[in-house]
């Protein structure tokens, strides 16, 4: 058995275990794609958005390995990385942790407000072959994909970017109207995006407010994406629609979003610790042993 954490971030929830510092043979006790399934229903399991792995980095202070609930490896996680960083004040008493993962270094502090942070999340790319997409578009603020019939699409037009994950954004006026679970699916797997893409659909409610939900890929509906955060408020702002700050509203609560005049997305929000137990990496077994203060 190994000892695991229960964290999450607005409601968007991880399984975190550190293998930092261990030999070899201890690394081998990250669970198997297929453990980290069983691990990840909600009925059987623990149940998780991410499953997180906690390793050495010669970059950083650690590296973060992010899988999703489907078992497969992403580059980026906003709220997670909100939660090792929180990890990582308290561990070291330290302003500043640097967290490598799959999409660079990310550089946290403090977020002022007590239980908060602040991420500086990196500069988002624009480029079709940064996204990717699987064909060129010359301005990625808006690219032909619709859903609905052709003469009167329901959704049209998105915006897309990656901010460390690739993301298309889709302008509603109302996030509650529209079948998500219906038609996320479809679009994350959609051939335009070849290494699939997380699905928003977003409201901008006043030039400093927006309002968004996620299919998230490899997970689903989620009650946050932090990335989808970031995407939102970069797109709003390149097409006029919002400030470069701005509250971004998710079903899990808000998130402080800032594009700075250096093009870097400042990402700042709550994290929390739910409990700690044990989980037996080669089965899946866990056993919840205590809840967070």
């Amino acid at each position: 058995m190994i000892p695991f954490r229960k964290m999450n971030g607005l409601g968007n929830d991880f399984v975190v275990i550190d293998l930092r510092e261990q030999s070899g043979a201890a690394k081998a006790a990250r669970p198997e794609p297929a453990v980290r399934l069983r691990l990840a229903d909600r009925d059987k399991g623990i149940g998780f958005d991410q499953f997180i792995t906690l390793e050495d980095s010669d970059r950083a202070d650690l590296f973060m390995r992010i899988d999703n609930a489907d078992g497969g490896e992403v580059e980026a996680c906003g709220n997670a990385t909100r939660c090792i960083a929180g990890l990582l004040f308290a561990e070291t008493g330290s302003d500043k942790a640097v967290i490598e993962t799959g999409a660079g270094l990310l550089t946290a502090y403090p977020g002022g407000e007590s239980g908060h942070v602040s991420i500086d999340m990196g500069v988002p790319k624009f480029g079709w072959q940064d996204i990717p997409l699987a064909e060129y578009f010359p301005d990625t603020r808006y690219i032909e994909l619709q859903i609905g019939p052709e003469d009167d699409p329901v959704l049209h037009s998105p915006a897309v970017v990656n901010v460390g994950n690739p993301h298309a954004i889709f302008w509603v006026d109302d996030v509650g109207a529209h079948r998500l679970d219906l038609f996320g699916p479809m679009l994350e797997h959609h051939p335009l995006f070849p290494e699939r893409a997380n699905i928003s659909i977003a409201h901008v409610a006043a030039r400093d407010h927006i309002i968004v939900r996620t299919w998230e890929r490899g997970v689903g509906l989620t009650k946050a994406c932090g990335t989808a955060a970031c995407a939102a408020i970069v797109c709003a702002a390149r097409t006029g629609r919002s400030d470069r700050e701005a509250t971004v509203t998710l079903p899990g609560g808000d998130l402080a979003l800032r594009w700075d005049d250096e093009d870097h997305i400042w990402m700042t929000g709550p994290w929390s610790l739910d409990y700690g137990g044990h989980l037996d990496p080669k089965t899946g077994a866990y056993e919840r042993e205590e809840d967070a203060a």
